[in-house]
């Protein structure tokens, strides 16, 4: 059918960003567009063109659906995003800004298609198509028919001249295109009154007007049967598909009643939903006679019933279909299993009302739906199951419960366990009379159940319960099970942390690592090891967190999709080299791990992200910046089963503290309720150090707080937590200076810098300015670390030089030394030096000796060669 006016209209659309074909079901938008697409098709654009259906209504099915289609225009782009999406990720921003950058330096021009968007009703997916629609490439312009208009930026699209619109009253048939269109279809000449009368009845609705050419064949009462009409266009279809249908063979309404319920029809499945030989031929012969199927691919394997067509006939054939649907649904399920789509399988079996199979189903694709992180559609299957047979199959009891712990939904999780642990205890779960289709996932029930009994301790806090349902999963896991057996290691690991226990925390962690690696699980190796990166910090350990950080990313192969996880290693690694006083490095790993962006990320990520950005901005002199960046941290910040160990809270007081904001800082303190008489622990570690900050910067340096602080310090030393020890030690080495004990500042110092020069520790001295500065420079004096504690005095920033100095050098030479250090360049020796210089021998001595002392060397030599590197001469 030509219909030239909408033909132009669509022509001029491509100057636009956006087309809508909005009008109710039988309007023709299909129709319409494949037509002009095929025109189009002259113009060298290709095409992507994707008809929607119910199982696109999520978001990763829908991309990874869209990014197929636009392959088959343009083979050359989406090969990653497409693997990403069916690995199970969720796409995001990134993702499409790496589709979009594809799409654009493409040279091919094209129009994407998305047919029967109406069925997307998926907030998620609204929102990546509008940010996929404000940021179309030139050479691509994106079409949309839809029954009604869909949740994307129209009035903005709109104003901005970047929307065309075709809707209802474009698409109704004019009088001239219904006399055109009849003439063609029917046998006998109609009147311009038959016309008019169709148009009026009919609101040019082409549905409707194809229904009236089909039942119009072959009458030859056409003028009275127009006549007749009457009523509302539902009444009209009503009508007419009841003619059409009692026109057509037993054969086809069989057919008809037989197919009716499927979403998508190909021979093989309707013969096997029909048991009809002819039924491939049948599909095909309804194709050519028009009757409402629209082809779903290139090749015409698959169809689709017209979506109006599919509700009237469901309609009409409700009472006949009542009682085979059951069976139908039954055999569409056998086909789909067979065929490889367990998801669809299981669909049409719960539609059956063939509950037992579907349950059999449903466990079969427990671990693909776990592995893929599909929890709430698992959750959702086996919810449409009755709740009597859930719980006689104990893998679907324990498989709700894990889906509903990692979606979390606890309130059911505890019951699920029971009926799944009643099952095993009263006799049905003994391998003859127990109900289970998977035997491995059924043997693996018992560390599965604690494992989730050990998630629900976990989030009530009660890590006595954590341990000891942990150590079970241990105890009764096949040893091949190494999945279970890794979560459990993973929940031992944070039970220990939570109380502080490090090592035994750190020795949980390893095995879980191990056991995530033999199953290949890369994205949760990657997740997993920034918690015993945390941890090694906190033990003091900074070169084996830098080998963590290491093994994980020596996983991800160059080329594959991103991985989830690989961000957090990425910010781990800037706070390991910020720790070291790297800081380009440090800006080059968060510069990384934005490049990766949130779909390389965990929930964790986004408000650890700012805060390694505020710890980088601190360094950089920024301190409101960073302050900014922790209250930003805090907002987007998402709990989890970790310890909060270093609450943001606490960050943005210290924060405040540095920039000399106390009063900010105290507030936090009551607002914290916390002393320094408090019991101390782990948890609240972090806190209380930084309430010993503050009672510093207020100036309170006696006993009072140094006794706090060994208190600290004790604590942390018998836990094994070196980290927070050298904090502390640096600590109460100002303390101690700030009482005039430069003898106990001196010695403490010694102590932090003895723990911290292997491991390279920078700023947490640095960070101290001035004060840590004159502490530095009386170690070096007695020779505490001299080498160390002058890299860390060179870090802590340039100060004004006097004549005879150097940045390297502690103090300035006197002019006596650098007399000294010129008649070293000679033979003389060291009576004939005194004589020289007019002194004694024990005088030359002493200057030697801070000669030595200043330039860190112990001998003449060694002296003239350093002041030669120094450039030092006498002036």
């Amino acid at each position: 059918m030509e219909r030239s006016r909408l033909r132009k209209m669509l022509d001029r659309a491509w100057d636009t960003r956006l087309t809508i074909l909005s009008a109710p079901a039988g309007f023709g938008k299909t129709t319409l567009l494949a037509e002009w697409l095929a025109r189009s098709s002259r113009t060298g654009r290709a095409v992507a063109w994707l008809s929607l259906d119910q199982t696109d209504n999520e978001a990763t099915s829908f991309w990874a659906h869209l990014v197929a289609a636009i392959r088959k225009a343009v083979p050359a782009v989406g090969n990653a995003a497409l693997q990403v999406l069916e690995s199970g990720q969720q796409p995001d921003d990134d993702i499409l800004v790496e589709l979009l950058n594809e799409l654009g330096l493409s040279e091919q021009e094209f129009y994407i298609v998305l047919d029967d968007y109406h069925v997307i009703d998926l907030p998620v997916v609204h929102a990546t198509m509008a940010f996929f629609v404000e940021h179309l490439p030139p050479n691509l312009h994106l079409v949309i028919s839809t029954r009604a208009d869909p949740a994307l930026p129209l009035p903005r699209l709109r104003a901005r001249g970047e929307l065309c619109e075709i809707r209802s009253a474009d698409l109704r048939f004019t009088d001239e295109e219904i006399s055109a269109y009849l003439l063609g279809a029917v046998d006998t000449a109609l009147t311009e009154r038959d016309i008019a009368v169709l148009g009026d009845r009919t609101e040019g609705w082409i549905a409707a007007l194809q229904l009236t050419a089909l039942s119009m064949k072959g009458r030859t009462d056409v003028a009275a049967f127009i006549a007749s009409f009457e009523g509302s266009d539902r009444y009209i279809v009503d009508y007419l598909v009841e003619e059409v249908l009692q026109r057509q063979s037993t054969e086809t309404r069989t057919f008809l009643l037989q197919t009716c319920f499927l979403e998508r029809l190909c021979g093989s499945l309707c013969r096997t939903v029909t048991g009809s030989r002819a039924a491939g031929e049948m599909l095909r012969s309804l194709d050519r006679s028009n009757l409402f199927l629209v082809p779903l691919d290139d090749r015409r394997e698959w169809y689709r019933y017209h979506h109006l067509f599919a509700d009237v006939l469901l309609t009409h054939f409700s009472d006949e279909l009542q009682e085979l649907l059951p069976g139908l649904h039954r055999r569409a399920s056998a086909w789909f299993e067979q065929n490889g789509d367990r998801r669809e399988a299981i669909r049409h079996a719960l539609a059956g009302g063939d509950f037992e199979s579907a349950a059999g189903l449903i466990e079969l694709a427990i671990p693909e739906l776990r592995m893929h992180r599909q929890d709430a559609a698992m959750a959702k299957m086996i919810l449409a199951l009755p709740v009597d047979l859930v719980k006689r199959r104990p893998v679907l009891s324990v498989g709700l419960a894990g889906a509903l712990v990692s979606v979390g939904g606890f309130g059911e999780v505890d019951a699920l366990l029971r009926d799944a642990e009643h099952c095993l205890t009263a006799g049905q779960g003994s391998v003859g009379s127990a109900i289970f289709t998977d035997r491995d996932q059924f043997e693996q029930l018992p560390g599965a159940i604690a494992l989730f009994r050990s998630a629900l301790a976990q989030m009530r806090g009660d890590m006595d319960v954590v341990i000891a349902q942990s150590q079970r999963v241990l105890a009764v896991a096949p040893s091949e099970d190494h999945l279970t057996r890794a979560g459990a290691s993973g929940f031992l690991g944070i039970a220990f942390w939570t109380r502080g226990d490090l090592a035994s925390s750190i020795r949980a962690w390893s095995h879980c690592l191990a056991g995530l690696r033999r199953v290949g699980h890369v994205a949760d190796v990657l997740a997993s090891s920034v918690a015993p990166v945390d941890i090694c910090i906190a033990q003091g350990r900074l070169d084996e967190a830098f080998r963590l950080c290491g093994a994980a990313l020596d996983l991800v192969v160059d080329g594959t999709p991103v991985t989830r996880g690989i961000a957090d290693v990425h910010v781990a690694l800037a706070e390991l080299h910020g720790l070291r006083g790297d800081l380009a490095s440090a800006r080059r790993h968060l510069l990384a791990s934005e490049d990766f962006g949130e779909r390389g990320a965990t929930p964790r990520y986004p408000a650890r992200f700012r805060i390694a950005k505020a710890q980088l901005a601190r360094a950089e002199g920024d301190g409101q910046g960073a302050i900014a960046l922790l209250a930003e941290a805090e907002r987007v910040y998402v709990a989890d089963f970790y310890p909060d160990v270093r609450p943001i809270s606490a960050m943005i007081a210290r924060a405040a503290i540095m920039q000399g904001q106390l009063a900010e800082a105290s507030h936090w303190v009551a607002a914290a309720g916390i002393s320094a008489d408090d019991e101390l622990s782990y948890l609240r570690e972090f806190q209380h150090i930084t309430l010993a900050r503050l009672m510093l910067a207020e100036g309170k340096t006696g006993s009072a707080t140094i006794d706090f602080l060994d208190r600290l310090l004790q604590a942390a030393e018998s836990g094994g937590r070196i980290g927070s020890v050298i904090e502390l030690l640096m600590l109460r080495a100002l303390a101690c200076q700030g009482t005039g004990d430069m003898a106990g500042a001196i010695a403490t110092l010694g102590r932090a810098l003895a723990l911290t020069e292997p491991q390279g520790y920078a700023r947490v001295f640095i960070d101290e300015g001035e004060a840590m500065a004159t502490l530095l420079k009386s170690a070096i004096k007695h020779r505490i670390a001299p080498q160390y504690a002058r890299r860390l005095l060179k870090a802590l920033g340039p100060r004004e030089l006097e004549p005879t100095t150097h940045p390297d050098l502690l103090e300035p030479l006197s002019e006596r030394e650098l007399d000294v250090l010129r008649l070293f360049r000679g033979d003389l020796g060291g009576p004939e030096i005194a004589r020289e210089l007019g002194i004694s021998l024990n005088t030359l001595r002493t200057h030697t000796k801070n000669l030595f002392e200043k330039l860190d060397v112990n001998n003449r030599r060694a002296a003239v060669r350093r002041a030669e590197e120094l450039g030092l001469q006498r002036r």
